[in-house]
């Protein structure tokens, strides 16, 4: 299908209200997964690895549904999923690897909270401020402020482990250079982040449908969820899982 062709995905106001309505069930099936990943984060090792495996599975299967509309040969359908198992499998074996080498409060405050935060900030502050977006062809929600929101959130997360010394910080946190470094983690993350949700809306756009899946009731599917952590931890599988592996760190 030719892109003129594709029917707008942009929701319309009915479409917003329904949204809303449906924020009870969003915020059960959350706190449902947050609960099914802490208590596998708390087990860490083979109940751990299952559980990111899993999620993994699901992604990619998702990641597959999509690649088969977007109207390619069979040849480019193979190497787009073949693209998907490289991309979904290094950030599943950097998130098993942070947590074999880390504590689960590590994982979750240094690893995971400043992830969810871009989330949070970018939403609140693309509500709250609105203005020009980020990528309109690509998704038509996101703009600059919700990215600078998401940075503002992530890098508040890291400076606060620093400032308290949490997670695994060997000594005080609080000096000029760890507050400007954790300041810059945040915002690149949140830069990762945004760049993940973006790719996806892009492949969802190019598949021409509004969600990855129906996994998640209120939601959508797993990938949806989950792109900005893929993204994040992709990155992370090859500037420091990458070079462990290879004896360069």
């Amino acid at each position: 299908m030719a892109d003129g062709d594709r029917p707008s995905l942009d929701p319309p106001p009915v479409a917003a209200a329904g949204a809303m309505n449906d924020l009870p069930v969003r915020l059960v099936s959350g706190v449902f997964m947050a609960g099914l990943a802490i208590i596998a984060l708390w087990f860490g090792g083979w109940p751990w690895i299952a559980f990111v495996v899993l999620l993994a599975g699901l992604v990619l299967w998702e990641w597959n549904l999509l690649t088969r509309e977007f109207g390619v040969s069979p040849m480019s359908e193979v190497a787009w999923q073949f693209l998907g198992a490289l991309y979904v499998g290094a950030a599943a074996l950097a998130v098993i690897q942070v947590r074999l080498n880390y504590d689960m409060w590590t994982v979750l405050l240094v690893f995971l909270a400043p992830v969810v935060a871009v989330d949070v900030g970018a939403y609140f502050a693309g509500r709250t401020i609105g203005g020009p977006k980020l990528i309109p062809a690509v998704s038509p929600s996101k703009t600059w402020a919700g990215l600078f929101g998401g940075m503002v959130a992530a890098s508040l997360v890291l400076i606060t482990i620093e400032v308290a010394d949490l997670g695994a910080a060997s000594g005080p946190g609080y000096t000029p250079l760890a507050i400007a470094l954790a300041a810059l983690t945040g915002s690149l993350v949140a830069i990762l982040a945004q760049a993940g949700d973006l790719f996806e809306s892009w492949m969802k756009r190019r598949a021409g449908v509004k969600d990855s899946g129906r996994l998640i009731p209120g939601h959508g599917g797993l990938f949806d969820r989950l792109d900005g952590f893929i993204m994040v931890f992709f990155v992370l599988f090859l500037v420091a899982v990458v070079p462990a592996y290879l004896g360069l760190q």
